[in-house]
């Protein structure tokens, strides 16, 4: 192996290390590249020799690990043989189960400079990839539903969706319990809790 080619390999590997958790720790915006330089043990001028500026940095962390739940909800989304319960079940409990698969990572995939979920034209490949995540969601929740009476609506709903199974991955990713112990504790609250949106939207909309 190329010498020179390993080190550069190897200095790449602590660029991406510093900028991950630097932007778990004080939030996209408020990290400079010259912080994750000194983080990374490189040059403020070198970093830019890997990565040429936050953003490429964010694409590196971020996309992967989104594509990849996106493809399972896809998946899931396209299973004929399942009820649209069952299915929704089923991709609420994906969605929180990778979110602990890459609990390190969590605030960077859907927080770090986070834009409107309805935007139809994202600016970049990490805010469509978050995108088609939020109307993988949304369509898994809006099939186990009457049609609605406008498009803001089933945004709405989709939004309350994604907030809940926010709120319950927030809670708990930062902690130290491990992820199985965590998920096997959970489950049942987090299958009651979509339950129970369900049934309040569906009430919602069968008032006249």
């Amino acid at each position: 192996m190329d010498v020179s080619r390993g080190k550069s390999e190897e200095t790449r590997r602590r660029i991406l290390a510093a900028a991950g958790q630097l932007f778990a720790e004080k939030g996209y915006a408020a990290v400079t590249m010259r912080e994750i330089a000194k983080a990374a043990g490189c040059s403020h001028t070198a970093i830019y020799l890997y990565f040429k500026d936050k953003e490429a940095l964010l694409h590196q962390l971020a996309l992967p690990p989104l594509r990849h739940v996106a493809e399972r909800l896809r998946d899931m989304l396209g299973d004929g043989r399942l009820t649209p319960e069952r299915r929704l079940r089923d991709m609420c409990r994906t969605f929180v189960e990778l979110s602990f698969q890459y609990r390190s990572l969590y605030a960077i995939l859907f927080l770090a400079g986070a834009d409107r979920v309805d935007d139809p034209e994202p600016k970049n490949d990490v805010h469509r990839q978050r995108n088609e995540v939020f109307a993988l969601l949304r369509r898994g929740l809006t099939d186990c539903l009457p049609p609605l009476r406008d498009e803001a609506q089933g945004l709405a709903y989709g939004r309350m969706l994604f907030f809940l199974l926010h709120g319950i991955v927030a809670t708990y990713v930062h902690g130290e319990e491990p992820t199985e112990r965590v998920l096997e504790r959970l489950r049942p609250t987090f299958d009651a809790a979509v339950e129970a949106l369900l049934a309040g939207i569906r009430q919602r909309e069968s008032a006249p």
